[in-house]
């Protein structure tokens, strides 16, 4: 698994793996690989979501926050 996806691309192939499994488009035999692939994408999404909740409170605190962070 490419893990140089970004969030829409890991997002996109996650919704197609449940769009396959809800279908019954799996062979039993394909549906351990399948999992895997899912909790995969599953994880990129959510650490660029980590990141991105990161960068969206750093961004969003007052100017006192950020100069007495940047002196610690």
């Amino acid at each position: 698994m490419k893990t140089e996806l970004n969030y829409t691309q890991a997002f996109q192939q996650l919704q197609a793996l449940v769009k396959q499994l809800e279908q019954g488009g799996i062979e039993l035999n394909e549906l351990t690989e399948k999992v895997e692939q899912a909790n995969a994408l599953i994880a990129i999404c959510e650490a660029q979501l980590k990141q991105i909740e990161k960068d969206v409170n750093k961004a969003s605190e007052p100017p006192k926050a950020k100069a007495k962070r940047k002196k610690e």
